[in-house]
């Protein structure tokens, strides 16, 4: 796997040497065409799935998907019950995937941890004061440190919004290289824009570049914790970022939409996007999720009834 740090000699490592520096690179990028982008979008949201390709799409889906828990009130026991649900999706059919990973606040990586062992399953952790990001940069260290520390196999940070909109892009790169620097060597870093906050295309577009330039492992849309969470035109944007930073680089940067997925008829429109955009080097889950978990109920649901042609009843899914 390649890695996700420009080396020195790279031309693109020059564009992070200051303040100046960084910002012409970002503002030098070519503005979004929204209404082409959104076109776009819409267009591959058309594309008709025959039933072989549906089932083998449901099945990717569900390998992709991150099953997330992200309440105060979340408790040991939800989080056990969340792992085996992750490990074993469907314990009527054990040719189920599993999902790609939990997804859980730093205090309970341990008990996640515990309850996927032994069934390659991730234990990620949203960390850096999720999901506002308002703390300072030692906090943010420690939560993500304590994460890590605790088996975290992945870290899902927030950017600093106010910072990134105030212009202050170099402090937001400095924050991202840090956060990266504590995942060390066995956790991957996922790095959340909250694109409902950015207000424009050429916003996102800049913070796509902005987080793959600092060692983003992921780039991703949203904490799902706000109004306009992931959206296929935000999502196929990103998409276009991460084929031309690799085209550029040779770095492979994953994508994980989050927020508002909730039914596998979106999921597969995603799909879609990820093959007809970054291409099929991005069809698998190192390189694509889903922050969702809603969404795996549905594809469930339709698994069930490809298989049996018929739906089964309420209870055939547990309820998250």
């Amino acid at each position: 796997m390649p890695s996700t740090a420009l080396t020195a000699a790279h031309p693109l490592k020059d564009v992070t040497a200051s303040d100046s520096a960084l910002r012409r690179f970002l503002h030098g990028l070519p503005g979004v065409d929204a209404v082409g982008l959104e076109g776009r979008a819409a267009s591959l949201g058309t594309r008709s799935i025959k039933t072989t390709a549906k089932a083998y799409a449901i099945d990717l889906a569900i390998s992709m998907v991150d099953l997330t828990t992200l309440e105060g009130a979340d408790t040991p026991g939800k989080v056990r019950a969340l792992g085996a649900k992750a490990v074993n999706p469907d314990p009527t059919d054990r040719t189920t995937p599993t999902t790609a990973a939990v997804c859980v606040y730093p205090d309970m990586v341990a008990v996640a941890k515990e309850a996927v062992a032994g069934s390659g399953v991730k234990v990620a952790s949203v960390a850096t004061a999720f999901p506002a990001g308002r703390a300072p940069i030692g906090v943010k260290l420690a939560d993500v440190r304590e994460a890590v520390a605790a088996g975290a196999d992945e870290i899902d940070m927030v950017i600093d919004r106010g910072a990134f909109l105030a212009g202050r892009y170099l402090k937001v790169y400095d924050e991202i290289t840090a956060v990266k620097e504590a995942c060390g060597t066995s956790a991957r870093l996922k790095v959340i824009f909250e694109t409902g906050e950015l207000s424009t295309y050429d916003n996102i577009r800049r913070a796509s570049w902005l987080g793959m330039l600092a060692g983003a492992d992921f780039i991703k849309t949203s904490t799902g914790k706000v109004a306009v969470n992931a959206t296929p035109a935000n999502t196929l944007l990103m998409l276009e970022a991460v084929r031309d930073f690799r085209a550029q680089t040779g770095i492979q940067v994953g994508v994980k939409p989050a927020g508002g997925i909730r039914t596998s008829k979106d999921a597969i429109k995603f799909l879609v996007l990820v093959n007809e955009t970054a291409g099929e080097d991005w069809l698998d889950n190192h390189w694509f999720r889903f922050g969702a978990s809603s969404l795996l109920n549905d594809l469930l649901m339709q698994r069930q009834k490809l298989a049996t042609g018929r739906y089964s009843g309420p209870d055939y899914v547990t309820v998250d």
